[in-house]
């Protein structure tokens, strides 16, 4: 031990975690509003805990003076996607982006590990300003789909219970999980579109029911009170046969009674 303050130590660390996890949380927004899709579906991350650090540094050999640059996985940003495909769009992004640099790549997707862990790894150098200087710290970015996300949680579980001495049955049987989980990737990725279909006709119609629902608070807003009680009645009863389309052209009738009770014209009341 050489008697470093580690809560001083730290502090980059999980400045860039912070930092990295709104930028990446930014680019799936935006993506999202590009593209009407994003690869990402979530983002986490954390920092190391110390006693996790002084465990990797003794196996690895890596000196107390070195731990800087001999453990690149201190901080950790974890991205989640739905399928593989997307995995290497986000890895593309990553690559692309010019406020990091990218250090090295592990692709444990083609090149699983033999244990079944499935991931994919890029350690990239992170520029952070602290309150006493510019420093560039070390971080790991593991992009996985929910599948793999699954299995290599309770792996990671079972190997602290197990303090990394699997039973051979355990072993064989999460060798048998990892599998299972890989066929469910490809089968997703078989009816990507399919899935794709369905999730954007969902949000379709949840952004036009919440669109409804705020124009008739307007018409209540300009003192329409009975129009808007009337659009309301009409909303329930499209709502109740899951007419979207019907729920579409409502949308349309209120634009136009929105128009129409800003200039002052037609009738309101309540």
């Amino acid at each position: 031990m050489d008697g470093r303050d580690w809560s001083v130590f730290l502090l980059p660390y999980e400045q860039a975690v912070e930092e990295l996890k709104v930028k990446f949380k930014t680019m799936r927004s935006e993506l999202k509003v590009r593209e009407s899709y994003a690869p990402i579906e979530f983002v986490t991350g954390r920092v190391k805990r110390i006693s996790s650090i002084l465990e990797k540094a003794k196996n690895l050999n890596v000196p107390m003076d070195r731990i800087e640059v001999g453990i690149e996985d201190i901080a950790g940003i974890r991205i989640m996607c739905q399928f593989v495909d997307d995995i290497r769009r986000v890895a593309e992004s990553i690559r692309a982006r010019k406020d990091l640099l990218l250090v090295y790549e592990k692709d444990y997707i083609t090149n699983y590990k033999p244990s079944g862990y499935r991931s994919y790894h890029m350690i990239v150098e992170y520029p952070v300003q602290t309150a006493i200087g510019f420093k560039k710290v070390l971080a790991e970015i593991q992009i996985r789909t929910l599948a793999m996300n699954f299995w290599a949680t309770i792996e990671h579980s079972l190997n602290y219970k197990y303090k990394e001495s699997l039973p051979d049955d355990v072993r064989a049987r999460l060798r048998k999980a990892a599998e299972a989980a890989s066929q469910l990737d490809d089968e997703m990725s078989s009816i990507r579109q399919e899935i794709l279909d369905a999730q954007r006709g969902f949000e379709v119609r949840s952004n036009v029911v919440s669109s409804v629902l705020s124009d008739i608070q307007k018409l209540y807003f300009y003192h329409r009170v009975r129009e808007a009680a009337q659009f309301q009645l009409r909303f329930n009863e499209l709502w109740e046969r899951e007419d979207t389309w019907g729920i579409k052209q409502l949308g349309n009738d209120l634009q136009e009674a929105i128009r129409r009770a800003k200039t002052g014209g037609g009738l309101g009341g309540g």
